[in-house]
Parts: structure tokens; C-alpha cells; sequence
């Protein structure tokens, strides 16, 4: 049974949260992560698009290991696609790595490898979306905007109680504004890591630790009794199934890879020849002796998928159609899917 939701959204809004948020961030908030102490854009455009949908302690590596190799926005925009999925390979979205080539060279082309200083401009680009734009503008040039990702919502739905279905277009839109009203009239370089760092690390989705929280006092989501039932979504997910079947097709010593379409599941990434049913791989293997090699579980935002994978040896000749025959010891240098390194390891 759901439990009932009040939502005091039309009270007067709490507008000591912002002061005590900038205090509590400043003393107690995270300071020492890589792309914090910078108002380089190109470094904190990274972290906000890894960070989307991904852990801190996944990102770290990738971060240092992307710096390392595109140390700057122009390095990124003259790189080619393959070398950027590849990079990014196992860090899953991989639309965000497509965008942030595409990104890179609009800055390279648009604005001579400089980003623009508002967030207005800056969601302009490919793949920087209202809140990423905010984040962007508010760390690197002052800018006084509100950020509203999702540790953010969770954090004001609670504060505000605000009961407003976050399925809704209408009421995002509320929220929004909220967001902006709540704004402190400075700080707001440290009011914005300490949102997200509040919403990190002590008003977590399952477990919030109110008792430490700054913001306990004027928090109307704890006043009702039970906060975690802020944010109000009614529409779920409806989790799917897939199964495949993969032909490890080797040559020679080398395997053959195909690239995946320019959209949908793993766009542009390279992966074992993939089928629908085991039968459709037997007649692709042409009577070659199958092997069988580990069964994959992998889990994505959608629906759990089962990969079962078949290994063939051919001595056939010639290229085949929409593959390439690849070295073993040059399969990492490829931009593969998780389920594959993993697979491979």
C-alpha cells in the first residue's frame, strides 16, 4: 500500500537553506575530488557528463585516463570517434561519449576551442542539457543559476515536501523554479557542490542520514514523518529480457569484430558477431565445430540480457562483409562493450 503524500509546496519557501547549505559544504562537503579547484570548463564539462548516471569511484580512472589522453577540448574535437569509444568503453551510456566528441568539436568550430561563459549558451551545444549547463556556468564563471539533477531533485522534493509527479513535465517545471528561487544571493560555487554533495552522500535515496544533515530543522519531507517518499514518480520502468547469442569467429589467431549501427544498444562500439536464436549462429558458422564459452548476465537501464557465446575456428579467406579480422592481442585497443572485456578477460 502507498503511503499518503502532502505536499507543502505553496508555503513560504525555506530560504535559510542556501546560507546553510554554502557553511555546511565549505566545512564539511567534498573538496578533494580532481575536477574540484578548477574553473577550467573543458574539466568540469567531463566530470558532469561521466558523472550522469555513473558512480564517483567508476569515474575517477576514466577521468584521469581521458585527461591524460585529451588534455584539452581541441585534443578531444581533432580525436577520432573510435578512439573516444574505446576510451570510454565499460563506462555504459555510450551516447554521452558520441556527444562529447560532437561537443568538443562544436567548441572547436563554434567558439575557437573556448566555451561560452552562460548557461544559456552553453546548453546549446550537443549533449549539455539544462542542469549540466548550469553546473558548468555556476563552477567555472559565478554564474547565479540552479542546477536540478537528480540528487538535487531528491533533495528539494524532500526539503520543500513537494508532491509534485516528477513523470510530469508541468511539474518539473515547477520544481525548477523553485530551484531558482531558493538560489543564495552569493556562494554559489559552494551552494552547488553542496547540493549535490547533500544529496551524494547524507539524503541518499534509501537511507537519508537526517541527523546529519544541515538542512534537518527546515526539512518538511522529515517534518511528515518519512522523507524517502520524495521524489513522487508514478511512472516505472517496465524491466525487459533479451537474449543473444555471440560468434567468437577466429582466423588465424585473430577474431572477427563487427561495428555496431549508429544508434540504439552500443552504437558505433565493436562486438562479436551477434544473433537471435542459436540456430541463426550455426548456419552463420557454416558446420565449423562450436565450442562454448562462458554465458553473460549483463543489466542495463532496461532490461537484463543474456549473451551466450560460441566459439569457431575458420580457415576461410577474404574479408567478411560489415567485419574486421582482429589480432587477440589487439582486441583492448577497441571500443567493446562491458559483457565483451569481460568475456575476453
Amino acid at each position: 500500500m502507498s503511503k499518503e503524500v502532502t505536499s507543502y509546496v505553496d508555503a513560504p519557501l525555506p530560504l535559510d537553506f542556501g546560507p546553510l547549505l554554502v557553511a555546511w559544504q565549505r566545512r564539511h562537503g567534498r573538496h578533494a575530488l580532481p575536477w574540484q579547484n578548477t574553473r577550467d570548463p573543458y574539466r568540469v564539462w567531463l566530470s558532469e557528463i561521466m558523472l550522469q548516471q555513473t558512480q564517483v569511484t567508476t569515474v575517477l580512472a576514466y577521468y584521469e585516463r581521458f585527461l591524460a589522453r585529451f588534455p584539452t577540448v581541441l585534443a578531444l574535437a581533432a580525436a577520432p570517434l573510435d578512439e573516444v569509444l574505446a576510451l570510454w568503453a565499460g563506462l555504459g551510456y555510450y551516447s554521452r561519449a558520441r556527444n562529447l566528441h560532437a561537443c568538443a568539436r562544436a567548441v572547436a568550430e563554434r567558439h575557437g576551442g573556448e566555451f561560452p561563459r552562460s548557461a544559456a549558451e552553453l546548453q546549446e551545444l550537443p549533449g549539455i542539457g539544462r542542469s549540466t549547463a548550469a553546473a558548468i556556468a555556476a563552477f567555472c564563471f559565478g554564474e547565479r543559476v540552479a542546477i536540478l539533477d537528480g540528487n538535487v531533485k531528491r533533495v528539494l522534493t524532500r526539503l520543500l515536501a513537494f508532491g509534485g509527479d516528477m513523470a510530469s513535465a508541468a511539474q518539473e517545471k515547477k520544481l525548477w523554479q523553485l530551484a531558482s528561487e531558493l538560489l543564495p544571493a552569493s556562494g554559489i560555487e559552494a551552494y552547488t557542490q553542496g547540493i549535490m554533495d547533500l544529496g551524494a552522500t547524507i539524503c541518499t535515496a534509501r537511507s537519508p542520514q537526517c541527523l546529519l544533515c544541515p538542512a534537518s530543522d527546515l526539512c518538511r519531507g522529515r517534518a511528515q514523518g518519512d522523507p524517502t517518499v520524495f521524489p513522487v514518480k508514478t511512472k516505472k520502468l517496465k524491466r525487459g529480457y533479451r537474449e543473444n547469442w555471440w560468434l567468437w569467429l577466429e582466423r588465424e589467431g585473430r577474431v572477427l569484430l563487427q561495428q555496431r549501427p549508429d544508434t540504439g544498444v552500443w552504437a558505433g562500439l565493436w562486438t562479436l558477431p551477434m544473433y537471435e536464436d542459436e540456430a541463426a549462429l550455426q548456419e552463420a558458422a557454416g558446420g565449423a565445430a562450436l565450442e562454448p564459452m562462458p554465458r553473460i548476465e549483463h543489466a542495463l537501464t532496461h532490461f537484463d540480457w543474456v549473451l551466450h557465446t560460441r566459439r569457431a575456428v575458420t580457415v576461410a579467406t577474404g574479408e567478411p562483409p560489415g567485419g574486421e579480422w582482429v589480432a587477440r592481442e589487439r582486441l583492448a585497443e577497441y571500443a567493446l562493450p562491458a559483457p565483451l572485456k569481460k568475456l575476453i578477460s
